[in-house]
């Protein structure tokens, strides 16, 4: 809840001047009362120029004439806006969703869009998303070098966490995935998102791969002498599978560890296009062939497709995250969640759903018969040595979940 809604400068713009008038009057009687209103974009942006400006929030029409919602955008971002947006138009629901894709593609922090004509219920649940900038903004990203990722992978700086995998059925935990972080110096712990690009680019991602690895696979084998059988999965890039000495690394790597190929899962990120698809299906087939698991990670993103189905043969796909949290209320996002379950389950494989981040997600991907559920909802990736205990309290919170 908003604590000081009165003093959040709010924005609104729409070419329709009854709209304009409804909309304030809304916003004041949910406690928003320092509103300016304008009906053209070109207005819109000199108030945000001027001594006045800028806006906390911008309720933002898509369809304006002469400089429409979208230029609008751009033209804030180019005066660096650090407030959040609100989409609201009468285009379809598929219009609204691009929108939304390309104001966060943006960094613009985004409350939601609504569709015309505005239910107030609606509106207030999306203003009760605000936050105020410093809040809402993410951390900074570092850009760090080839040399400082190459050093830290000498320095032993990388660790695993580990999210937990579960059977939403019947609650039972199946496994867990390797996720690498950087242990940074100075910046602590940098996530795979800031440095694995930087990887694949400065080839480094096989030799981080292998690092994260042979680490996983020291934690599987603690965790079976300690009683857990748990299924690890690894993530592996396409650039991994270049080098035909692949396989037998990961095949000399879990016997000297002692862990069973069986409780080894490789899940598979096309993050770049396959040019040559000789060495992957070589070494996939060969991993394949020696018990290892598959997994198609990110399933319906990226280079992540139907033909990598057909060639290669997967165990296990996991729904992209973007396909789940949410699809429950998203009928796009819903329509792509059910044919990524359907084709996983038709051509006999264990499905995850990734994303699930809340009671409604559980209960959505729980009531469509998906096997697997993984996200924040159920834990967040932890440090290995946290996992004993989380799995020992997880029971409880099963049980309320089945209820």
């Amino acid at each position: 809840m908003i604590a000081d809604k009165a003093a959040i400068r709010i924005l609104v713009l729409d070419d329709e001047p009854f709209v304009l008038k409804l909309h304030m009057h809304m916003l004041a009687g949910l406690g928003f009362t320092s509103v300016t209103a304008h009906d053209n974009a070109a207005d819109g942006l000199a108030w945000v120029d001027a001594a006045g400006g800028p806006a906390d929030l911008i309720l933002l029409d898509l369809r304006m004439p002469r400089m429409d919602g979208i230029e609008f955008v751009r033209k804030l971002v180019e005066r660096c806006y650090a407030g959040s947006l609100v989409l609201i138009s009468g285009e379809d629901e598929r219009v609204l969703r691009m929108a939304n894709r390309l104001v966060q593609a943006h960094r613009i922090p985004m409350l939601g869009h609504i569709r015309k004509p505005v239910p107030l219920a609606a509106l207030a649940q999306v203003m009760d998303r605000w936050k105020p900038a410093s809040a809402a903004q993410p951390r900074n990203r570092k850009a760090y070098s080839g040399g400082e990722l190459r050093d830290a992978i000498a320095r032993d700086e990388l660790v695993n966490h580990y999210q937990p995998k579960v059977n939403v059925a019947t609650g039972a935990v199946a496994g867990v995935e390797a996720l690498v972080r950087w242990r940074h110096a100075t910046d602590g712990l940098v996530l795979p998102d800031e440095f694995i690009p930087l990887a694949e680019d400065e080839g480094l991602i096989d030799a981080l791969t292998r690092v994260a690895l042979t680490r996983a696979l020291a934690d599987a084998a603690a965790w079976k002498q300690a009683g857990l059988q748990l299924r690890v999965a690894i993530n592996i890039s396409m650039d991994n599978l270049a080098s035909v000495t692949f396989a037998d690394f990961v095949a000399a790597a879990a016997a000297d560890a002692g862990v069973a190929s069986q409780d080894i899962a490789l899940e598979v990120t096309e993050s770049r296009l396959m040019l040559d698809a000789r060495a992957p299906l070589e070494i996939l087939t060969r991993l394949r062939l020696k018990r290892f698991h598959l997994s198609i990670d990110d399933f319906g993103t990226g280079h992540s497709s139907l033909s990598q189905l057909q060639d290669i043969a997967f165990d296990e796909l996991k729904i992209d995250r973007s396909f789940v949290h949410g699809a429950w209320r998203d009928a796009t996002v819903r329509a792509m969640y059910y044919t990524s379950l359907g084709l996983g389950m038709h051509l006999g494989m264990q499905v995850v759903a990734e994303g699930v981040e809340d009671r409604d997600d559980w209960d959505f991907v729980r009531d469509t018969g998906c096997e697997l559920a993984q996200g924040y909802f159920i834990a967040r990736p932890m440090p290995a040595a946290e996992l004993a205990g989380w799995i020992a309290a997880w029971p409880e919170q099963a049980v309320r979940l089945r209820a």
